[in-house]
């Protein structure tokens, strides 16, 4: 089965600078725009706001 292109799957880099990602998949029709989500850093040890990279 293929992969739908309305749920891509997204890279959600750290705002923090240590260069940390997460890899999720986001609804387009839902979030038309790039996505931020507050997410845990291990680097940094506490939790801040991760963006969408394309």
């Amino acid at each position: 089965m293929a992969r739908n292109e309305l749920r891509p799957v997204i890279k959600l880099r750290s705002t923090a600078g240590t260069g940390y990602t997460y890899v999720t998949r986001k609804n387009r029709r839902n979030d038309p725009d790039r996505l931020v989500l507050k997410k845990y850093d291990p680097v940094v040890g506490r939790h801040v706001d991760f963006r969408e990279e394309r």
